[in-house]
Formats: structure tokens, C-alpha cells, sequence
């Protein structure tokens, strides 16, 4: 697996930086490590994984509405779905305003939108459980909005953001538990937000990308977890060699 090729800053990142430029102080991560933090990953150098970061193609899309703070936190990986799925979009939420590229990115005729949230909490008519497949291998590509935000955060959003109630809401019927470690959710079955983008790309049918989200999340907990903890990466571990093979797949 080589490293991949410097390229401009992702979705995730120009937000970050947009976000960090309106702050008033320096933004401090809870229990996180200390210290100087790579500007491609948000890990502490020693721990970096700049080089480790997946090159694959993806033909889906994902749609990342960020409460305000997620862009700033170490530990938030819609950072990595943006390093893994070329066509990721970010943009900040708020209740009393919306950008206007999000509104265009939504009506643009290429791809079709689907708002992913638990449909226990939607009128069944708007609910969806399968991605549409696209005709003879055209159509339109899928586009997963995520709301990136803790769960009291995001029904908030959900609620409170008009102009996603016009769109079907994909709700994801996997059983797998969360295996997410850096912030735990009160239930075990609210996942991260790179593991929703990794169901949602094997519903899309993209599963080698999929198993390579997945594998990659490991890959940076490991790395955060051990950078936190003082310890080195163990570079030949069973994360790394999986991630590794998938890249070479």
C-alpha cells in the first residue's frame, strides 16, 4: 500500500479550518493527548497514519451536516469517510440558517439524497431500508446525508432542518453493535459516523469499500487510543494487516 499523493485538503478539513478561524480560544479535546497534532490525521506525529490513509474508488457520495463543534474534535471520524470517499461533502449546521451549497448539492440531478436516521423516529411513508440500484449501471449515485453530531445533537437537527423532510430517510436495519471506543453513546446500537457511512456503502453495494472504512476506524483508535496511552503502534497488528490487504485488494 503506497501513501497517497498530496492533494488538497478534504471537505472535513476546510470546515475545520472555517471553524477554527471564527473561534475566539483554542480548542481543547477532553482527554485526548497533548501536544502538536498532524494537520492530515489530528494525531499526535508519532502516531500519524497520513500514510496508511486508503485510495480506492467509491462511486457513492456522503453528505456530512456537522453540529458546530464535531469539526474541531480529534476524535470525530467523519474525517476519516472524508479521507476514504473522494466525494464527501461537509457543512456546518445551524438552526436559523442554511448554506446554500447544501441546497444545491441536494437538488442536483446527479444523485439521489437519502437522509440517514433511525426510523423508529419517522412516519413510515418517508422510511427506507435498500438503496436503489442504479439503472444498467447508470442513474443516479447515492448520496448519504449523516447528521455528524452526539444523538441529542442530531435529533435536534433532524427536527429542526426543513429542508431535509422532503427526503427519504434510510433507515439502517444492521445488527451489529458499535464497536466504536473513543466516545461511547448510551446505546450500544447508535454507531459512530464512520461506521454508519460503512453500512451505508455496503448498501450501495460498494462492500470492498465498505470493509476498508471499517477497517481504517480500527486502524485510527488503535493509533489515538495508544497515542493517548504513551505506547507505540504496533504496525504488523491484526488492524493493520487488514487494513493493509483490503488497500492492496
Amino acid at each position: 500500500m503506497s501513501a497517497p499523493s498530496p492533494s488538497a485538503p478534504h471537505a472535513v478539513s476546510r470546515l475545520r479550518t472555517a471553524r477554527l478561524a471564527r473561534s475566539s480560544k483554542p480548542f481543547l479535546a477532553r482527554g485526548g493527548p497533548r501536544g502538536p497534532r498532524c494537520a492530515g490525521c489530528r494525531l499526535v506525529p508519532t502516531h500519524c497514519i497520513c500514510t496508511l490513509r486508503p485510495d480506492l474508488p467509491v462511486r457513492a457520495g456522503m453528505c456530512l451536516l456537522m453540529a458546530d463543534i464535531e469539526p474541531l474534535k480529534p476524535s470525530n471520524t467523519g474525517w476519516l469517510v472524508a479521507d476514504v470517499v473522494a466525494d464527501t461533502f461537509a457543512f456546518g449546521w445551524a438552526r436559523t440558517e442554511v448554506d446554500p451549497a447544501l441546497l444545491a448539492l441536494l437538488a442536483d440531478p446527479q444523485w439521489q439524497p437519502y437522509l440517514v436516521f433511525p426510523g423508529e423516529f419517522v412516519a413510515p411513508e418517508r422510511v427506507v431500508t435498500d438503496v436503489l440500484p442504479p439503472e444498467g449501471g447508470e442513474g443516479k449515485r447515492p448520496l448519504f446525508v449523516l447528521l455528524d453530531a452526539t444523538w441529542p445533537e442530531a435529533r435536534k437537527m433532524f427536527r429542526k432542518s426543513p429542508y431535509l423532510q422532503h427526503l427519504p430517510v434510510l433507515s439502517l436495519q444492521s445488527e451489529q453493535l458499535s464497536s466504536y471506543r473513543l466516545r461511547r453513546s448510551q446505546r450500544d446500537e447508535h454507531f459512530c459516523t464512520s461506521e454508519v457511512a460503512a453500512l451505508c456503502l455496503a448498501l450501495a453495494g460498494e462492500a470492498h469499500a465498505a470493509q476498508t472504512l471499517a477497517a481504517y476506524l480500527d486502524v485510527f483508535t488503535s493509533h489515538y487510543l495508544l497515542a493517548k496511552q504513551q505506547l507505540p503502534a504496533d504496525m504488523e497488528d491484526a488492524a493493520h494487516l487488514r487494513l493493509r490487504d483490503l488497500c492492496l485488494a
